[in-house]
């Protein structure tokens, strides 16, 4: 039976496809560094990648006409520490545009959220001005998972590595990215539970790596329970995008970390 991801992933070939036939390799140039990982190494609170997301496959459209300059100004304001941004334009309503448009708005690491399976969507996150890619591990084989983890080192980008359950998690970790994001969203049923977090925390942890909990987090008691399983860092997107005052609740959820013993 063909998953929403299968969807995805098989309209990303087709559109890696259409950018190699344009010819045109997007060209990469230095920009500023803006680390998402140094802001983690000296952080005593939780740390929060506030997301812009127009629309999703499970919720349909959320708020797909808001200015995405004007929302992540919000965001940043309000004491979010890194903003993401949904390109993906057939499931979510994205676009690099709007990711430029971020990118020329504030000064705070970008991550770049799409369904990245080629090293030529990283020259493009990288042209629109990302800091920051995601890595599947649902979407990717080992070989590609390290190549294309590779190739974003090579480009000076720092790496979100996505997972849904231990088998994943334990292919990511024989890599050395320190960025591990736990998606509780399975990505093949869009069912969210936030148990996913508090069972592959303890592994993630014990590897050293920092841990950034996924979707679902729509409350203060969610974000408690994330932040004792042993979250570093949320994303956070429909809460944000759908509520009539982001900044209160953003500036909520930045509770201190706790010491979480290693199991």
């Amino acid at each position: 039976m063909e998953t929403i991801l299968d969807k995805i992933i098989a309209v990303k070939k087709k559109e890696v496809e259409e950018l190699k036939t344009r010819g045109n390799r997007p060209a990469v140039v230095s920009q500023k560094r803006r680390s998402f990982i140094e802001k983690l190494e000296r952080a005593t609170d939780l740390s929060i990648i506030a997301e812009f997301k127009r629309a999703s496959p499970s919720k349909g459209d959320i708020n797909p006409d808001i200015d995405p300059s004007v929302q992540t100004q919000l965001y940043v304001e309000a004491g979010a520490d890194a903003v993401s941004v949904l390109t993906d334009q057939s499931f979510f309503k994205g676009s690099m545009t709007d990711l430029t448009a971020v990118r020329a708005t504030i000064e705070n690491p970008i991550l770049c959220k799409d369904f990245i399976i080629d090293s030529i969507q990283i020259d493009a996150a990288k042209q629109a001005g990302a800091d920051i890619i995601l890595l599947i591990a649902a979407a990717l084989d080992d070989e590609n998972l390290h190549n294309l983890y590779q190739y974003a080192i090579e480009k000076e980008l720092e790496v979100l590595m996505e997972v849904h359950n231990e088998e994943e998690a334990e292919r990511v970790l024989k890599t050395n990215n320190r960025l591990v994001g736990v998606n509780n969203r399975n990505l093949k049923t869009f069912e969210v539970n936030l148990d996913v977090t508090e069972g592959l925390a303890p592994l993630i942890k014990s590897e050293g790596r920092f841990l950034i909990s996924e979707s679902g987090i729509k409350t203060i008691d969610d974000v408690k329970r994330v932040i004792n399983a042993g979250a570093n860092g949320i994303l956070v997107g429909e809460t944000f995008m759908r509520h009539d005052n982001p900044r209160d609740v953003i500036q909520a959820m930045k509770l201190p970390l706790v010491e979480v013993p290693q199991r």
